[in-house]
């Protein structure tokens, strides 16, 4: 059962990896994803699938209540659901719609982060720790590029990427408040092009890549306002353009812990006065720390 993009990369991964006798009730982004992966596949019901398996395995969004739908439903059919989590963060609210919380019988988590956190949230729940299936395709695929991209053309500055997530889309969702956490996308995206000079270096480009999940176009009249230097990405695979670039720089996107399994320098752009970056990846810059030094240096 799946929903957003991340949690069916993930899904998707692991199914590849374990083989055997699926259903799948699939809505949204999870469809491109998992015909991405496995080809054309037949989706059931929620209904219908729940009836006739023996387990249910999901994963967990934001955008959508099927996931819940069908943890609720399991329960209550009395087979085992067991939720792979995906990212770091917001780990209870994925599990409560309307005020009504539907908990899975176990949790499946990629990294010792994540079962910190998860263990932390859910005493009471068996967490379990296994291999990132989707970061371990990650490698794999990045080992692949890696000689096609560094024989491309030469590159005259750093090449920027900048991973969205539509933050304000989830905060006005989850908290009724675009603006929950301080600061949306279009603000992080300003910030990053405006301290665009910390980074180190002349900057070639800005890519600004959209998040599954939002709107064609929503970034067309913000790029308008940054040129020559800004462009649209997303025409090619996340790999791909992850590798064409020197530095990757998001908000609190999984794309950025993809970008660190590259070797590619990873820096957060949450503006000041925002809520601070939660991956919990040390090796993450932070802009905002990159800017005050520089502006310190400047005033020497």
């Amino acid at each position: 059962m799946s929903h957003d993009a991340g949690g069916a990369e993930i899904l998707a991964s692991y199914v590849v990896r374990e083989g055997g006798d699926w259903l799948f009730v699939l809505e949204g982004p999870a469809r491109k994803v998992f015909t991405r992966r496995l080809g054309a596949v037949a989706c059931s019901s929620l209904v219908d699938a729940i009836e006739a398996c023996d387990e249910v395995l999901t994963g967990s969004s934001w955008q959508s209540d099927l996931e819940w739908r069908a943890i609720g439903a399991a329960r209550q059919a009395g087979k085992r659901v067991v939720t792979f989590l995906d990212h770091w963060v917001n780990y209870r609210e994925r599990f409560i719609r309307t005020g009504i919380e539907h908990l899975p019988d176990a949790i499946l988590v990629g990294d010792h982060y994540a079962k910190a956190v998860a263990s932390r949230v859910f005493p009471d729940i068996e967490v379990m720790l296994v291999m990132n299936p989707y970061f371990e395709d990650m490698k794999h695929e990045f080992s692949l590029c890696y000689e096609e991209v560094r024989g491309g053309s030469a590159r005259r500055g750093l090449r920027v990427l900048f991973v969205s997530e539509p933050i304000s889309e989830h905060a006005l969702l989850a908290h009724g408040n675009p603006r929950q956490w301080g600061y949306t996308e279009f603000d992080a995206i300003r910030y990053l092009h405006g301290g665009v000079t910390a980074l180190g270096g002349y900057v070639e480009s800005l890519v600004i890549r959209p998040h599954p999940a939002e709107a064609v176009g929503k970034y067309d009249s913000l790029i308008a306002e940054m040129q020559p230097l800004a462009r649209l990405g997303g025409g090619m695979p996340l790999i791909r353009e992850i590798m064409e670039s020197d530095v990757v720089v998001g908000c609190e996107s999984m794309a950025m812990a993809v970008a660190l399994i590259a070797g590619r320098r990873v820096v957060s752009a949450i503006p000041p006065g925002g809520r601070p970056c939660v991956l919990p990846h040390r090796e993450i810059e932070s802009l905002s720390e990159l800017v005050a030094r520089r502006d310190s240096q400047a005033s020497m």
